[in-house]
């Protein structure tokens, strides 16, 4: 058994061993640690000192410092042939496709529900070509983004999707609701280019995981991570399926009180600019949040920018102010490190332990005593 007290006002603590005599006052010894909350990072750093056990049951400890957000690393890692989801397990809200299920019809109307969607490709677009363009040594003229696979995740009707298609891009697009799909097909069959670089399917993004593991340059998700139920979910499945180095690009709304009066009470209530119940504010996500669980997944931000609509205008534009909508770019990292097992590790680190009390005259004598 354990047990523990403070070591005066210098902030230590004792730990002690009690053996089947009681406790062994000899067995106590100095252990120094230290709890610090890093900020931002959302990770606890310890400093312990973790020790031998020898046959009289005490320890000696010898200095040795670890992270939990090493150990956090180690919990995300997921070996090649791990699954990343669970069968029953989606991101997909039933409520979100009911509301989209009942618009799907009007996604291609300019002057409709969904025209602020259409005017944001004048941004969304150009952000995503030429951030590609810079991975992209040389690019064919009318054609940049040839030979590039992206996915659209979300896509809806084919809004971006078709304007990715015509840089030359092959695209798939995605969505739960199965007429945004049949809208988005039909549209795309007018143009016989498009029809060819283009697929559509009527899908979950975590369905295709699997099937799709590091297969795309660049996924989009685009006005879509504020509308699934598991957020942490639906960013681990992105990263899944880009390959090393592949670009992650999405476009949302912040979880600030401005919008929520603008982007809910004026935009949904007032003004009428989307529809009643288009947006949940508890879902909204803020850059930081949405920062840090792209880093837990091996993505790195290079790029966050905020975007303000004009609702007398129609048009939107850049903005360092990020307090309703931005824009966010990330890079999946180049080298994907597998870390060994914390179990592994520690199993190491207890065996160079007990080498150094064989060899090491002085710890020898401090185990004996």
């Amino acid at each position: 058994m354990w047990g523990g007290g403070k070591l005066g006002s210098s902030g230590g603590w004792f730990l002690r061993v009690l053996g089947p005599g009681g406790p062994n006052i000899k067995a106590a010894r100095p252990l120094i640690s230290s709890a610090v909350y890093v900020k931002n990072q959302l990770s606890w750093m310890l400093q312990i000192k973790p020790g031998v056990f020898n046959e009289y049951r005490t320890m000696w400890f010898k200095s040795y410092r670890t992270t939990f957000s090493y150990l956090n690393r180690i919990k995300s890692f997921r070996y090649p042939w791990t699954r990343l989801y669970s069968t029953s397990q989606t991101t997909v809200d039933s409520g979100e496709v009911k509301t989209f299920l009942a618009l799907a019809h009007k996604w291609w109307d300019e002057q409709g529900v969904y025209a602020p969607l259409h005017s944001m490709n004048d941004l969304r677009v150009p952000f995503i070509r030429d951030n590609l363009l810079k991975t992209i040594p040389n690019h064919q003229p009318g054609k940049p983004l040839f030979g590039m696979k992206i996915l659209d995740v979300g896509c809806g009707g084919g809004l971006l999707t078709e304007p990715l298609g015509r840089l030359g891009a092959s695209v798939i697009g995605i969505d739960p609701v199965d007429e945004n799909i049949k809208t988005a097909q039909c549209h795309k069959s007018f143009d016989p280019v498009l029809d060819k670089r283009i697929e559509y399917r009527v899908c979950s993004l975590e369905e295709i995981v699997e099937e799709t593991a590091e297969t795309f340059d660049a996924v989009v998700a685009s006005e879509v991570v504020e509308h699934v139920i598991d957020l942490e979910t639906f960013l681990q499945c992105c990263c899944q399926v880009l390959k090393p180095s592949g670009s992650l690009f999405i476009t949302t709304i912040n979880k600030t009180q401005l919008s929520y009066a603008l982007g809910i009470v004026f935009s949904e209530q007032i003004a009428g600019i989307v529809p009643k119940g288009t947006h949940t504010w508890e879902k909204f996500v803020s850059p930081e949040t949405l920062e840090s669980i792209l880093e837990s997944n091996g993505l790195s931000v290079q790029t966050v920018v905020g975007m303000l609509y004009n609702p007398f205008s129609g048009y939107w534009h850049w903005s360092e102010n990020t307090s309703l909508n931005y824009a966010t770019h990330a890079v999946k990292s180049g080298v994907q490190e597998h870390p060994m097992s914390a179990e592994f590790a520690f199993k190491g680190e207890t065996e160079e332990l007990q080498a150094n009390a064989c060899t090491n005259p002085a710890v020898h004598e401090e185990l004996k005593k």
